[in-house]
């Protein structure tokens, strides 16, 4: 029997289903306690797996988009200590979206929801990972600026690059901070999200990423990583 004393923790955000709910599986798989979020109304599959997790999985819920829900969350478990905080929330517009075309609103919810909301729960709950722990974020191997040679995705595109940037100045921001900053690029995955065409299944994906994710513990700085641990051009 593992000793409570010695399990480690990870808060999951956006993990109500796709690339987040397989995390929140693999991560009870390997013996984590798993504090993991949903919209309100996307919880069930969370709440289904949680009844047989004997006590290891807690399910929370939280908007990223609305401060308010974050704060509200974070005095939920503020008295908790972190090993590792992930965000993986995200959504994407229709595929065929331009720069030239997308309408303001949209282009709006997109940077709202990849960009401006992960770094915003970032900031809120930091205090809450130790010291030896990791702040991590899913961004995409489509916000590199250098692997862009097709111009496809640009809105999605945008916004990963935005969180990267993002991400790097609150790192430079925390350049003494022992913490380890991460972020990930799944690869192409068969998800809702990702679609039936992706080159990966998401078995293929997420041990991988979360056997790169514990490789990167205690190793401060940032770090723009794929799912096998290979490091994505700026």
């Amino acid at each position: 029997m593992q000793d409570l004393s010695l399990q480690k923790t990870v808060l999951l955000i956006g993990a109500s289903r796709g690339l987040g709910f397989a995390m929140v599986e693999e991560y009870l798989k390997r013996g984590w306690r798993v504090i993991a979020s949903g919209r309100e109304g996307s919880t069930e599959k969370l709440l289904q797996l949680a009844k047989t997790s004997h006590g290891a999985l807690e399910v929370e819920t939280v908007d990223i988009t609305i401060p308010e829900q974050v704060a509200a969350l974070h005095g939920r478990v503020e008295g908790r200590r972190l090993d590792v905080l992930f965000v993986n929330a995200g959504v994407k517009n229709d595929d065929r979206e331009t720069i030239a075309d997308v309408s303001t609103e949209e282009f709006v919810r997109v940077m709202v929801t990849n960009s401006l909301s992960p770094m915003r729960v970032i900031e809120v709950f930091q205090d809450l990972v130790q010291p030896t722990g990791t702040i991590g974020v899913m961004s995409s191997g489509q916000g590199s600026l250098t692997n862009n040679d097709n111009g496809n995705y640009e809105v999605y595109r945008g916004s990963k690059a935005a969180l990267n940037m993002f991400m790097r100045s609150f790192a430079a921001r925390h350049r003494n901070d022992t913490k380890t900053f991460l972020l990930m690029a799944p690869g192409w995955v068969r998800t809702d999200m990702g679609g039936p065409e992706a080159r990966l299944s998401i078995e293929e994906s997420i041990p991988n990423l979360l056997s790169t994710i514990e490789a990167y513990e205690g190793r401060s700085g940032l770090h723009y990583l794929d799912y096998l641990g290979r490091v994505v051009p700026w």
